[in-house]
């Protein structure tokens, strides 16, 4: 069977493609991948319009624990790297099905678009997922069913997915084999139990996490799969992120909870123009290989295929189109994460007085961020715009008391893209994108605002270069037409590096390309930059933070200094831009005992 891998090794190898003089992938006139004239489908073939700002926010439930004895067969706790250290104390199980998704209430979504999402106790076939509210201290058991018909059902609805999954928790302190990693997928009428130890990694308060996501990991399909639905939030609490505004605990941070903590997960998506979700880059739908009458140019991709990045023209939060929501005068915390599978943002605030008036400098319109990658920073930023990359979150407080009843006050991606999807631009887009409207009303009475955005946050953990056992360095390229990490391509059948258990190490990141863009991530525990282009991160900078997620620009470089602590197994390195992942922009690496190392 011919998968992805095999027909671009054979349709780019042929595509005509040549390397300069410095090495850098030119591109012959009769092999391009995009060729000239070339319009992505949301130029030619654009989503059918909507009002916006129509529907409200999808607000996803906070999922519910099950009995243990609920389950059958019970979990075997064989199976899992210190599960008896960890016992579960709560069970949760979800079932993955197919259903159709309304993503805006107008013709022609109104009559849903068919979508793939979750089901189970007390929530039935949303997308998002449920949240999860997990606390440290008190590990978990995820049980995810695969409902989704199998391949060559007649059923098949989505017809750009694999009904063949693995459900990564993105980036959970998490043994290899409940990690949801890209080869351990299951298919159609099987399950999958993911234990959570839900415990800092090396158990140093320092490295207590907060926002964290879980979304689609499978081998080849990861893009399309998150695409189709399968995305949702995981948050942690500790003692200090407590979820409770109102927490006596003189250290708790007290910031916005409850109704007032908003997961918002931003995807891009493009619809035909019944209001079916597409997974289409091209104009067209051409076949490979399938030359117009103009042979000297040939199509590369077909109207479910793309190398260089996915786009669509209606940006989603929730799964809502451009939806609204009613806020307090008070303040909020929003946890924005970008769940691709592309577009890069820049995000702004915009304020529309009611009498209709915009204003763009409001003292009011500016986000105190709290975290980057969803690990909490050492003391608020204070900041008019932030870049958000694909898999990346950042949780702000927005206090609303600024504004008066009746204001509007929109979210604006003002972030320029490649017009092929691989990266920004570097330019900032004049007025920019509306996302969402947030209008606001009066503040309830019976609540009022006891939450604060407090001075200090989380301190970091150490950094001690006397832990570093070897460095190594990782180039991100583009050759001959695919996406590699070191000149290869990912095999799932090799290890690129194995790492001792309780080792530091220091990886340089490098992007050798001048044209694209790498939102970098690797699994398992966070990690704190050393330098950027060879100079130290300043010690106000917005990188200054625990990562998982590496901003890696056109020629840009990276060094960091990470651990490797309390577990064994094989984990992975890809760019988080899901599309290149898929095609083989992904490295593995593997946790071993002392002394086993390369």
């Amino acid at each position: 069977m011919t998968n992805r891998r095999d027909v671009l090794k054979l349709g780019l190898a042929a595509g005509g493609m040549a390397a300069s003089a410095h090495g850098r992938i030119e591109f012959a006139q009769s092999g391009l991948v995009f060729p000239q004239g070339f319009k992505p489908s949301i130029e030619a073939a654009p989503s059918p319009p909507i009002v916006p700002f129509k529907d409200p926010l999808f607000r996803m439930p906070v999922a519910t624990p099950e009995p243990l004895n609920s389950f059958n067969p019970l979990p075997d706790g064989r199976r899992h790297q210190r599960f008896y250290d960890f016992p579960p104390v709560k069970y949760y199980k979800e079932t993955i099905s197919q259903f159709r998704w309304t993503y805006h209430s107008e013709a022609p979504y109104n009559q849903g678009s068919w979508h793939w999402g979750f089901s189970g106790n007390g929530f039935n076939n949303i997308a998002p997922g449920p949240t999860y509210h997990a606390h440290y201290g008190e590990p978990v058991l995820v049980r995810r069913i695969n409902n989704l018909p199998p391949v060559g059902d007649p059923n098949v609805k989505v017809p750009f997915g694999l009904p063949s999954i693995t459900i990564h928790l993105h980036n959970g302190h998490t043994a290899s084999e409940s990690d949801g990693i890209p080869t351990d997928f299951f298919n159609s009428g099987e399950f999958w139990d993911h234990h959570y130890g839900n415990f800092p990694a090396g158990f140093d308060n320092r490295e207590v996490m907060n926002t964290l996501w879980y979304h689609d990991h499978r081998l080849d399909f990861t893009a399309p799969n998150v695409y189709a639905g399968l995305s949702g939030f995981y948050l942690l609490f500790d003692d200090l992120d407590s979820g409770n505004e109102s927490d006596s605990n003189p250290d708790a941070f007290r910031l916005p909870s409850g109704d007032y903590d908003i997961p918002m997960i931003l995807h891009d998506v493009q619809f035909d123009q019944n209001g079916q979700v597409v997974f289409d880059f091209f104009d067209g739908g051409i076949s490979p290989h399938v030359e117009p009458e103009d042979s000297s140019t040939t199509y590369i991709g077909s109207s479910n295929f793309t190398l260089f990045g996915m786009l669509g023209d209606r940006i989603t939060v929730n799964r809502t189109i451009s939806p609204r929501l009613d806020v307090e005068a008070r303040k909020y915390r929003f946890r924005y994460l970008n769940g691709g599978p592309s577009r890069l943002y820049r995000l702004s605030l915009r304020l529309e007085r009611a009498d209709g008036t915009v204003v763009d400098n409001h003292p009011g319109l500016k986000f105190f961020v709290i975290t980057n990658d969803g690990n909490m920073l050492q003391e608020p930023l204070i900041l008019e715009s932030f870049p958000l990359w694909v898999a990346n979150r950042v949780d702000v407080v927005v206090d609303f008391s600024a504004f008066e009843p009746g204001d509007k006050v929109y979210l604006v991606n003002r972030m320029e893209m490649r017009p092929d999807g691989a990266g920004e631009t570097g330019k900032l887009l004049d007025e920019g994108d509306l996302i969402m409207r947030y209008d606001v009303i009066p503040q309830n009475p019976n609540v009022g605002d006891p939450s604060r955005i407090p001075d200090q946050l989380r301190e970091f953990p150490d950094i001690n270069m006397d832990e570093v056992r070897r460095e190594r360095l990782w180039v991100f390229d583009y050759d001959n037409g695919l996406w590699t990490v070191n000149g290869k391509l990912m095999d799932p059948n090799r290890i690129d590096a194995l790492i001792e258990q309780g080792s530091a190490e220091v990886w340089t990141i490098r992007n050798s390309g001048n044209s694209w863009s790498h939102p970098v991530h690797t699994h398992f525990e966070e990690f704190q930059f050393l330098e950027f282009n060879g100079k130290p991160i300043p010690e106000n900078s917005f990188l200054r933070s625990r990562k998982d997620i590496i901003e890696l620009g056109p020629m840009e470089e990276y060094k960091f200094f990470g651990r490797w602590r309390d577990f064994f197994g094989t984990h992975v390195m890809h760019c988080h831009n899901v599309v290149h992942e898929d095609h083989e922009m992904m490295i593995q690496w593997k946790i071993v005992p002392p002394g086993m190392g390369d």
